[in-house]
């Protein structure tokens, strides 16, 4: 066989195994997912998707033991039949710990400058786990506000120390006003 149609096979057969390997790491085990959070008596449900960056500083605690502080923040878009709003910047700030999970709050802002206020907690900050939030409030069209959402972590780009960045994967969640009626206000004075 001449040498230009052997490196061609081997050229094909490294392809078709990088385009198995991959096929393969996509199909790695599906996260398990919760039903969609119940709507009516001014309940309204919504997704979206948040990508995020950012830093991290981790503090060692012996063995395995680690604590971390997270700060990143990045563009979340929301959708839904009477979503919140389309587009916001949220940020968030948590201290991760790998036996304790995590513990942070967020900030949505929308192009207003009006604000969504979130608590969050789950598991440790990394690849694949689950993180809650519970919406506590707002300023601006959004006062009153308040639900609940869950999302999937992921790290795009994981330093031991310094930049991070990931994304929210399978984010969705619930909301309504405090008086139980309809989306947030679309007036209202920033607080």
């Amino acid at each position: 066989m001449d040498s230009r149609l052997r490196l061609t096979r081997t050229r094909g057969a490294l392809a078709l195994a990088l385009v198995v390997m991959a096929g393969v790491a996509a199909c790695g085990k599906e996260p398990p997912r919760t039903e969609r959070p119940p709507t009516g008596d001014g309940w309204h449900a919504f997704v979206g998707s948040w990508t995020a960056s950012g830093t991290r500083h981790t503090l060692p605690l012996g063995g395995a033991h680690r604590a971390s502080i997270v700060n990143v923040s990045g563009s979340m878009l929301l959708g839904g039949e009477r979503s919140m709003g389309v587009g916001f910047l949220a940020e968030v700030i948590g201290l991760s710990d790998d036996v304790q999970g995590l513990v942070g709050y967020a900030v949505w802002t929308d192009e207003r400058g009006d604000r969504v206020f979130s608590a969050l907690k789950g598991q440790k900050v990394g690849t694949g786990n689950r993180i809650t939030g519970t919406i506590t409030g707002g300023t601006g069209r959004y006062d009153g506000v308040a639900g609940d959402y869950e999302f999937q972590w992921q790290y795009v780009i994981e330093a031991e120390e310094g930049m991070v960045q990931g994304r929210a994967i399978d984010l969705k969640g619930r909301f309504r006003r405090g008086d139980g009626g309809g989306p947030p206000r679309t007036g209202g004075a920033r607080q």
